[in-house]
């Protein structure tokens, strides 16, 4: 069994929808969960906002968060996945935000840093996965992803 198969059962079992917007997985989290078989009962919205203009335009995300911060913080994970839900009003919202490489990184933000935030009425989690800056980049959205649905899926046991 996959784990997206798995967060698509409990999604199911709870009776509960997901949105996702993608920056440095650019669309994979959204086609493993649009993979599964009646996904339409459970996936509402999915978004591809690479480009800042993408996450101030359509999500809301600050431009002083993309000064401040820059696209690739916890500040501006939590604010993609905000404007998503005020955008959606999913019961799940998921953003990502990273480096998946192999240039563009650096020593504060190295390639293999991504963010990612769940977002719901009355829980929010965001957290950082750091995965080696030599993983080759296809590789690197594939376990960016893998981690976001594990994480996904113990969050979905607390709401």
């Amino acid at each position: 069994m996959s784990i997206e198969l798995d967060v698509a059962k409990k999604l199911f079992e709870k009776n509960l929808t997901i949105a996702t917007t993608e920056s440095c997985t650019g669309g994979l989290l959204s086609s493993k969960l649009t993979d599964i078989s009646g996904s339409s009962e459970f996936v509402h919205l999915n978004l591809i906002t690479y480009s800042n203009e993408a996450k101030h335009k359509m999500l809301g995300v600050r431009l002083e968060t993309l000064e401040n911060f820059g696209a690739v913080s916890e500040e501006c994970s939590y604010e993609m996945a905000k404007g998503l839900y005020e955008l959606t009003h999913a019961d799940i919202c998921v953003s990502t935000t990273g480096i998946a490489g192999p240039t563009g990184g650096t020593k504060e933000k190295p390639v293999g840093l991504m963010f990612s935030t769940i977002y719901t009425k009355n829980k929010v989690l965001t957290y950082k996965v750091l995965l080696p800056s030599e993983t080759p980049r296809i590789k690197m959205k594939e376990e960016f992803v893998k981690a976001v649905l594990q994480k996904v899926y113990s969050f979905l046991d607390l709401i």
